[in-house]
């Protein structure tokens, strides 16, 4: 069988034209090993060339007999069929025989959000008098304000902070930049953090352009951040049970319900099919009903 050869190509083609991320990469060709394997196992010796949807088929039962997970399933799924568009792409085939491969049916389970009083409350929970207090502070206001996931607050550096136009540029996910709007209250928490406490840190070497740091001059943690977020919700005696992307949740649940448009929403969240934004117009029923009533043409 040739399947190295076609792997090794698709994951130039990965790196080279699509631009993803090292782990990225590595989740694509997981995937097609795992089809691989599982070939090797059956003793099908086919190449990619010779497959057809009936060894898909049992591929996939076979995956799901070994206690596979629904998400994953449909995780490794995607892989494959990625692989095959490559294939096609390079004229390497003809036809696509994952074109009528079905994942299974994932039930999209709706993400906890916090009130803004919630929010509210967790934010004046930080004693601003103990060390790291200002720095912990500015964090939740850019978490809340912008929307970021933990891993983009972490690598957030000071010369992508452009506070005269209200912006900061964000690397999400595959390396992708983008450009997010921060708010007033986040921009001044930031401002004096940077001014009065960040200033007196001594600075570990490549650490210099971090925004947030820990005592030992280098950049936080997301444990850190996850960390911060559990105690001040345990001392609030918050019931529900939160982490930094229930404040991403809330981010984009509250400008939704706001009446934010969700193509607005799905660049500021770095999303990049707008059905993954979709998920947060788990609008109340009141908001719906005075949303019809005021701008129905009928009512």
């Amino acid at each position: 069988m040739s399947w190295n050869v076609y792997i090794k190509g698709f994951k130039s083609f990965l790196s080279l034209e699509k631009s993803l991320s090292g782990n990225s990469i590595e989740a694509y060709i997981h995937d097609v090993n795992k089809l691989v394997q599982f070939l090797e196992f059956m003793k099908y010796d086919i190449s990619p060339k010779d497959i057809e949807l009936k060894h898909l088929q049992e591929f996939v039962k076979w995956v799901n007999e070994l206690g596979m997970t629904a998400t994953s399933q449909a995780r490794l799924i995607s892989g494959i069929k990625g692989f095959y568009k490559y294939l096609l792409l390079e004229n390497i085939l003809s036809n696509d025989p994952t074109a009528l491969l079905e994942a299974p049916r994932l039930s999209r389970k709706l993400p906890d959000t916090l009130s803004l009083d919630d929010i509210n409350k967790l934010i004046d929970a930080i004693d601003l008098s103990r060390k790291g207090g200002q720095r912990n502070k500015a964090m939740l206001e850019t978490l809340y304000s912008c929307g970021l996931r933990v891993t983009e607050l972490v690598n957030l550096k000071i010369s992508n902070l452009f506070f005269n136009e209200d912006y900061i540029k964000v690397t999400g996910k595959g390396d992708k930049e983008r450009l997010v709007p921060i708010g007033s209250v986040a921009i001044k928490q930031i401002e004096i953090y940077k001014d009065e406490v960040r200033c007196h840190i001594p600075i570990k070497k490549d650490n210099e352009d971090f925004l947030f740091l820990n005592n030992r001059g280098t950049k936080i943690s997301r444990i850190y951040v996850f960390t911060t977020i559990k105690d001040l919700a345990y001392k609030i005696q918050l019931k529900k049970k939160i982490s930094p992307h229930t404040f991403r949740h809330s981010f984009a649940s509250h400008l939704i319900e706001g009446g934010a448009d969700l193509r607005a929403v799905q660049e500021m969240l770095g999303h990049e099919s707008i059905t993954t934004t979709e998920i947060y117009t788990h609008l109340d029923r009141d908001y719906l009903r005075e949303s019809i009533i005021q701008f129905h043409p009928r009512s």
